[in-house]
């Protein structure tokens, strides 16, 4: 399984992900998921969120995602780009891709990534009035 992840304090640039997608033949399906901050966080509006990170942990932890995503679906890719720093209301904080046969397989282990990232990578976003 091919694994990308990309820890960026740039904007991301969702069409030029998708203009570098590759896909095999045997592959029916790309879920993709885009992260946009919203105006408000437990009820009180905001400005942006800065999101900070342990990066060589992050690093690691999704590695471990990418494994168990690779033992239970048959998927062919999985890329992740997270922003770091700054992030204001409206932008895109987190961009997933899953290429798999299926479009099942391809939501289903899309979802579980961004499960397990939330309980598992040590990401921590902070709320800016």
């Amino acid at each position: 399984m091919k694994r990308q992840l990309i820890l960026t304090r740039a904007p991301i640039d969702e069409a030029a992900f998708l203009a570098q997608r590759a896909v095999s033949s045997g592959m029916g399906a790309a879920a993709s998921f885009l992260g946009i901050v919203r105006g408000s966080e437990e009820g009180a509006p905001i400005s942006a969120i800065e999101y900070e990170a342990f990066d060589a942990m992050a690093t690691h932890q999704f590695g471990l995602i990418f494994d168990q995503i690779g033992q239970r679906w048959p998927v062919e890719s999985v890329r992740v780009t997270h922003r770091l720093g700054i992030v204001k209301v409206g932008e895109t904080s987190l961009w997933v891709e899953v290429v798999a046969p299926h479009r099942g397989e391809a939501f289903a282990a899309c979802q579980f990534l961004i499960d397990e990232m939330k309980r598992a990578v040590p990401i921590w976003k902070k709320p800016r009035a």
